[in-house]
Parts: structure tokens; sequence; C-alpha cells
């Protein structure tokens, strides 16, 4: 198992390193950080340019590589250099990435399992009322863009907050700046911030995993080892718990850690429309402002997410399982 999980890190830590790498030189080629004193009155002198353009290691006048190897060299001593503005990306790294794992653990988590007890219980209740409603619901939300879902939950939460006469829900920003109040105070004010951004997420989770769970449960319905263990006396519910639901597990794991990496994007636009400064917001900003170091620190930590998923999925795959052990 331990081999089994070095060799996997090191893979991914390759993968991480390629993938951080080539973003870093995609930015460097095609956003232009010189635009950002372009059209100033009066123009700064190129030379000033150049000068500030070299310090932040933007300066396309410097050849792609040299630009690379700078930026390697940092990064090894954990330093990814400084913003478009001069601060460092380190400082708004740590600040932001707090903010967008608070939201992608919640979706994973949650969205997750409910969405494989949704799918688990359709393939159970096959063609029946409560099979085709998670059905239909998964379609409905799978076919409305994350964007347009956002904006009908803000809709809806202001419809409800009109009803009620109160905020029973917050769409704007992380907290309410310049509250009053104790520990519970502030710990409900983010509370009703977190409901509709996750919401958003949840809602995709579900809707993906029901689907793929319910195609997979099926399959596993079907075969003869589950007939076998209700011949032997096993109750349904423990045959499908124990040995149905535990088999069909095993292709929504691998699916997992793919799925990790559409859930980022999704962030993405989530953090956007619901004001939260988190790492997505910061990748739109970013590629706006033509920040290459920011855009690279953003693409590491997406890269450094899905392979802390895929570990997770590996260890989950390993226990449900146990041949991948020895392989």
């Amino acid at each position: 198992m331990a081999k089994f999980l070095l060799r996997r890190t090191a893979n991914y830590v390759i993968l991480v390193a390629v993938a951080t790498s080539a973003a870093f030189m995609l930015a460097s080629v095609s956003l232009k950080p010189r635009a950002n004193f372009e059209g100033r009155n009066p123009p700064p002198p190129e030379a000033v340019v150049d000068a500030r353009l070299t310090e932040l290691n933007m300066n396309d006048k410097t050849p792609v590589l040299t630009r690379y190897k700078n930026w390697v060299s940092g990064v090894v001593h954990g330093d990814f250099g400084k913003t478009i503005d001069g601060n460092s990306v380190n400082a708004e790294l740590a600040r932001r990435v707090g903010v967008s794992l608070r939201l992608l653990l919640i979706a994973t988590i949650i969205g997750g399992l409910l969405g494989v007890l949704a799918g688990a219980w359709g393939a159970i209740r096959q063609y029946q009322f409560s099979d085709h409603a998670v059905t239909m619901l998964s379609f409905v939300i799978l076919s409305t863009p994350v964007f347009v879902l956002a904006v009908a939950l803000e809709i809806a939460a202001v419809g409800v907050n009109n009803a009620v006469g109160t905020k029973v829900f917050e769409y704007t920003g992380e907290f309410t700046p310049g509250l009053q109040g104790g520990f519970w105070t502030h710990a409900g004010d983010r509370i009703q911030h977190l409901i509709l951004p996750s919401l958003t997420l949840i809602l995709g989770e579900i809707a993906i995993f029901s689907r793929y769970q319910r195609s997979a449960m099926l399959d596993v319905l079907g075969q003869d080892f589950v007939r076998t263990a209700q011949a032997k006396g096993l109750r349904r519910r423990t045959a499908l718990m124990k040995h149905a639901l535990r088999t069909a597990l095993i292709p929504a794991v691998t699916y997992f850690a793919f799925n990790f990496g559409i859930l980022i994007v999704g962030a993405t636009f989530t953090e956007k429309i619901f004001g939260w400064h988190g790492m997505g917001e910061w990748l739109v900003d970013s590629v706006t402002r033509n920040d290459i170091n920011a855009v690279a620190a953003v693409t590491c930590f997406a890269a450094v997410m899905i392979l802390l998923a895929g570990l997770a999925a590996d260890i989950a795959y390993a226990i449900l399982d146990p041949r991948i052990r020895v392989s």
C-alpha cells in the first residue's frame, strides 16, 4: 500500500510540475504585461517600463526560457514572485487559498455524498417515481450553466428574504463588513454568506455523481454475487450496502479526481458572481491584467488540488478494492 501511494505521489508531482511549467510558458507568451503601462499620460519612458518589467520577471524583451529559469528558481525556494502591482504573490495566495478551499471542500464532500446516495437510490428503485424525479432534476441542473444557476439562486434568495422580512440569505461577499457582535454573531453571518455559493457547487456535484452512480449501481445489481448473497440469507439492505454499493463506488471514486478539476472551474464563476475573493476570481482578474506570475500561481494551486484529490481517490480505491494494494 505504501509503495503504491509513493509511486502515485511521484507521478502526480511530475504532472504538477509539467502543468505549472506549461501554464507559465503559455502565460508568458500570450499575456502582455507591457500593455498595463501603455496609454498613460504622460507615457513613462521605455527604459523605466523595461526596468520595472524586468524586476517583476515579466519583460517580453527577455527570452522566455530565461524568465522561466528565474521563475523556477524562485518557486523552488517557495517564492512565486510578485504581481503586476509589485505585491507578493505568496501573500495574496495565502489570503485567497482558504476562501476557495471552503467552497471546494464543502461542495466536494456534501455534493459527492448526496450524489452517490441519490444515484444508488434511483438505481434500486429503477423506473419508479423517485428514480424519474432524480433523473429529471439531475438533467435540469446539468443543462444549466453554473453562472445561470448562481443568478437563479440569488433571485430566489431575494424573494425569500422579502417574504420573511429579514435577511435569511446573504449573497454578496464572504462576510458583512463592520458587523458588531461576538463569535456566534460572526459565525452565523459567515454561514449566511456561505450557503448560496456552496449550494451552487453542491447542486452540480449531486447531479453529476447521481448520474454516474446510478449507472454503476445498475451494472452491479445484475451481477451474480449480489443475488448469491441474498440467496444465502443476507438481508436485501445489507447485501445492497455491503456488496453492491461498495463495488459500485469504485468507478465513482476513479471519476472523483477528474471531476475535481471541473469543480475548480465552476468555483471560478461562483466566486466572481457572489463576490468571494478566492482563487477563481483572482485568476479572472490576473488574466485581464496580464499578470503572468499570478496566473502561474493559480494554476499551481489547481494542479496541487487535483493531485490531492487523486491521492484521496487512490486511497479510497485501495480500501474498496484490496487487489489494488499489490499492483
